[in-house]
């Protein structure tokens, strides 16, 4: 029967086209405003590792006091200081763990006659790569004694890669990075979660991918500054990189890896027993105030997500529902011009369930319509989301599949929801009344 009533809605649509043009533009448009912003919304709200965010957590530990939170809410900074940042390396305390700094250094692509460029990278433990599942296409990051013998190892990003040695295996081969020789370890494949959730302190999370990666402790030796935030509290003197290490200014951000609720309760104890031995040494004069925090709850907490996109989202779904209130409407009135059909059919014998079937399949086929021209409209209009966001954020939104699939869903669920009250006043029309009054 599907195809019978498919036919009768084809019939009806085409008897009147100015109607039927009215309610497949207002769901075009109404669809198309909704999964533009939804494409934006999901990109910058997505999780950025599903495989392993329940296992990632970033610790901090208050080494301002309460008297110097970031935003007055008793909550510790967003990063670490030198001192508890490298405490926490020491300890060792959970399955993995990595430091991570963004630096900027120069390189010479073509020897010493070509032109500097610039290069952004991060300083990194060997545990970063397995941590967060870097993918490599050629060799590997670098193990824990080579972090510990400060060896001058360099990873580089398969774009950067490409940019130098035009694609190909580079392992073995030397660089000069900011007047240092760097040996290439590894290559990795295109890699780059977002949002960039290791490294949101002075980031926004959406940058390019990084160029390269080299170890935390050359970094040190060779007194690289970060090329990220660095935030500091009270009367600060700064009389060289070594008291600038020694100072309360936080720039380094930690991660570790815990696989139980167990691994995470018993990190968590380690870092208030941790801040208590610095709060009984004298270096600190409050209670401990730490905290552990997983992907999701992090992203959460940095307000990842641009306030921009969320309000775009909501006005838009509200668009939407616009479209749908004047789509009732429009059904209302074509539905009751056939009483007098629906009349005739009842009187032969039609049930209210064959009425409620025709009337909803017709409905279900402007919504189709509606999602074709919406899938148009939506493609066009991704295009031009720079308008409405920030380049690096506009970049992120694409029609795939998936939203191909969503766009269509959509259009149809929501035509034939907004189709239900129309089709229950035709389901109710009285045969007897009509066929006396025709």
């Amino acid at each position: 029967m599907f195809g019978y009533y498919f036919d009768l809605a084809l019939r009806s649509l085409k008897r009147n086209p100015a109607l039927t043009a009215l309610m497949v533009v207002a769901i075009g448009f109404g669809v198309a405003a909704s999964m533009i912003t939804y494409s934006v919304f999901r990109a910058v709200s997505g999780n950025p590792i599903p495989d392993k965010s329940a296992q990632l957590f970033t610790p901090q530990i208050d080494s301002w006091g309460p008297q110097q939170s970031f935003n007055g809410d008793n909550e510790p900074p967003q990063a670490l200081d030198y001192t508890d940042a490298m405490a926490l390396m020491r300890a060792h305390a959970a399955k993995r763990q990595t430091l991570i700094y963004p630096v900027q250094l120069s390189l010479l692509p073509g020897g010493d006659r070509s032109l500097p460029i610039k290069a952004n990278g991060y300083a990194v433990y060997g545990d970063f790569f397995p941590m967060f599942e870097v993918p490599f296409r050629y060799g590997s990051g670098w193990n824990a004694t080579q972090d510990e013998g400060r060896a001058a190892l360099v990873v580089l990003s398969e774009e950067f890669n490409r940019k130098l040695f035009g694609g190909a295996n580079s392992v073995g081969h030397e660089i000069t990075l900011g007047g240092h020789p760097y040996r290439i370890v590894g290559v990795t494949r295109r890699w780059n979660p977002v949002p960039r959730f290791y490294s949101l302190f002075g980031g926004s999370g959406f940058e390019e991918p990084a160029d390269f990666y080299l170890p935390f402790t050359r970094a040190l030796d060779l007194q690289i500054p970060t090329n990220g935030n660095n935030s500091c509290r009270g009367n600060i003197s700064m009389n060289g990189w070594d008291s600038w290490l020694r100072s309360n200014c936080v720039w380094v951000t930690p991660w570790v890896e815990l696989d139980s609720a167990a691994d995470v309760a018993r990190y968590r104890n380690f870092l208030e027993g941790y801040s208590a031995d610095q709060q009984h040494a004298g270096r600190f004069n409050w209670a401990p105030n730490v905290r552990l925090r997983d992907v999701m709850r992090w992203m959460a907490y940095m307000h990842v997500v641009p306030p921009e996109s969320r309000i775009s989202l909501m006005v838009s779904l509200g668009f939407f529902l616009i479209c749908l209130v004047n789509t009732v409407g429009l059904l209302l009135a074509k539905f009751m011009r056939r009483a007098g059909e629906i009349g005739i059919r009842r009187a032969l014998g039609a049930s209210r369930r064959e009425i409620y079937m025709q009337f909803l399949i017709e409905a279900g086929t402007v919504g189709l319509a509606g999602g074709l021209l919406g899938l148009l409209l939506t493609a066009a209009g991704v295009s031009g989301v720079g308008l409405l966001f920030r380049p690096e954020i506009a970049r992120l939104a694409h029609v795939d599949l998936s939203l191909v699939a969503l766009t269509l869903a959509v259009a149809i669920a929501a035509t034939v929801i907004a189709a239900f009250y129309p089709t229950w006043r035709a389901a109710h029309v009285h045969p007897a009344w009509h066929l006396r009054s025709n």
